[in-house]
């Protein structure tokens, strides 16, 4: 199986001069579906925004991020953009458009798509996020849940390899969050997936990374970094309730 992402040595100060993520490296591979977790600060959402190019610093060279092996720079940013779809944390900075379906249409008519083309992957792309018929609709006049959707048809209708998901259920409520985690496993695409919600992560995700002062403390399977509730708590994280009755190692 080879590496859908792959970064290595990944460094980045904010304008303030503060070191945000200090030599960062990590791979994913193909199909993996990744969980990132950490405190708040932890430098979660920067490393999900070099992963598609979309801060300047990344457009480096030599370049520190590397998507189905191709290295992310000011030349391939572009081409980076179609491969890696990014759900950002609030809908509300991803939806700009006055109804739903130039929403989905905007990302496929970026790529040159006829409109019969473009129609076809509107229609399945709300289809795939089970909002039908939601063409028409103003997106902000939806729930949290429907907008979150929404801007999942329109990353899906780009037709991306890896989806980067910054956290994508932290607005919604209990009926919306597992609508949404029932969705996201229903993608084949290769996935990071950044969140407090650590149940949502033990489900979707088989490998997990821990961030703390923009370094990497942990990167194993899912369940045994979260069933560690000393290691979680020295980190600003806590158990899971769901694992909560269970040892670290099923003792």
């Amino acid at each position: 199986m080879s590496r859908a992402l792959e970064v290595k040595d990944l460094r980045y100060r904010y304008h303030d001069g503060k070191e945000a993520l200090r030599g960062i490296t990590f791979s994913v591979q193909e199909g993996e579906c990744l969980g990132v977790i950490g405190p708040n600060g932890a430098g979660k959402s920067t490393i999900l925004l070099h992963l598609n190019g979309l801060l300047p610093e990344t457009l480096i060279d030599p370049p520190s991020v590397y998507v189905m092996g191709e290295p992310v720079s000011s030349g391939t940013v572009l081409s980076i953009h179609r491969k890696v779809g990014l759900l950002f944390q609030d809908p509300d900075d991803q939806l700009f458009c006055p109804t739903v379906f130039e929403d989905v249409a905007f990302g496929p008519r970026q790529y040159g798509l006829s409109e019969d083309e473009v129609r076809a992957v509107v229609e399945e792309s709300l289809h795939r996020v089970g909002l039908p018929g939601f063409e028409r609709r103003s997106p902000h006049h939806l729930s949290g849940g429907e907008k979150q959707r929404v801007c999942l048809a329109g990353v899906l209708a780009c037709r991306p390899e890896i989806l980067v998901l910054d956290e994508p259920t932290s607005d919604l409520d209990p009926r919306g969050k597992r609508e949404l985690k029932a969705l996201l496993k229903t993608l084949a695409a290769t996935k990071v997936v950044a969140s407090h919600d650590l149940e949502l992560v033990l489900e979707l995700c088989s490998r997990t990374i821990v961030l703390d002062e923009g370094v990497i403390v942990a990167d194993g399977p899912t369940g045994e970094i979260l069933a560690d509730e000393p290691f979680m708590l020295a980190h600003g994280l806590e158990k899971p309730h769901s694992l909560l009755h269970r040892h670290p190692h099923g003792s």
